[in-house]
């Protein structure tokens, strides 16, 4: 149950990253390269405090830090510039998309390749996303802001299966955000950075909150389930980001969504009840 709980509340976050930063950077209150700033540096401040409350030494200069701080990098930077051009719902297919393809693949290259019934309820789950979200992709889909959140879920992917390694989630995460300030500010010199008040105040709510607490508790979950398992779970976040923005942004739920969010949540629920099935009944 812990775990269960644990993951419902990560993808709640995750699916609130992607409503912070369409209502931060829609609502012009700040420019993309501005609002991944924003939002790593807050979410370093936050984990920082935690690592201080808890105790204990923070290794920064590790090798396997790197990896880590640069894949956390290129997500930031491609899914916040992706959101000038994509809508919500398309951005969220093509991020979590890529994501499920690549954790998909590299368990397949490592050994641990998917059974069928895992295999079987992505496909099921992905075709209720295309349900979802198919609709409007054509009239909304920017090449170049398809290729940016590509290269977003390229790194949320690779960001993920480095942190399946790590032996203390919240000291990895933290380190992994200290390290890609500066990573951020190099990349952003001279983008011309807009910052207003309201889009400073989302950038912290979506750093420090929702990414930064809410990637430590996803290092936890991913020390305790497979990569594929990962991959599909997470396919539910655009879903529960279009019922909230139903909800908070005012936009309608069609029998369409119903019917996808139905076969997202069935296709994920059968493949995750695969990892209950004992190897050997003898």
């Amino acid at each position: 149950m812990q775990l269960v709980l644990a993951t419902v509340l990560t993808m709640i976050a995750f699916a609130s990253n992607s409503l912070l930063t369409r209502w931060a950077i829609d609502g012009q209150h700040i420019d993309p390269s501005g609002f991944a700033l924003v939002r790593v540096i807050a979410g370093a401040v936050v984990l920082g405090m935690l690592i201080s409350l808890r105790g204990g030494g923070l290794p920064l200069l590790r090798r396997a830090r790197i990896p880590g701080a640069i894949s956390l990098a290129v997500y930031l930077v491609g899914f916040s510039l992706a959101y000038l051009t994509l809508d919500a719902g398309l951005g969220a297919l093509i991020l979590f998309g890529v994501v499920q393809i690549t954790m998909f693949t590299q368990g397949a290259l490592t050994g641990a390749a998917p059974s069928r019934q895992q295999i079987i309820g992505g496909a099921i789950a992905f075709v209720g996303l295309m349900i979802a979200l198919w609709p409007g992709a054509e009239s909304n889909t920017d090449p170049m802001g398809a290729l940016l959140m590509v290269f977003a879920g390229l790194g949320w992917a690779v960001y993920s299966i480095i942190g399946r390694s790590a032996r203390d989630p919240l000291a990895a995460t933290t380190a992994n955000f200290l390290l890609c300030v500066p990573i951020l500010l190099i990349l952003l010199v001279g983008a011309g950075l807009r910052f207003s008040a309201m889009g400073i105040v989302l950038g912290i709510v979506c750093g420090g909150l929702t990414s930064g607490l809410g990637y430590a508790l996803w290092y936890w979950v991913l020390a305790q389930i497979s990569g594929p398992t990962a991959a599909v779970v997470q396919l539910s976040v655009p879903v529960i980001a279009l019922f909230a923005g139903a909800l908070f942004l005012g936009e309608s739920v069609s029998i369409e969504l119903v019917i996808a969010t139905c076969l997202v949540v069935g296709g994920i629920a059968w493949s995750v009840s695969a990892q209950v099935v004992p190897k050997d009944r003898s």
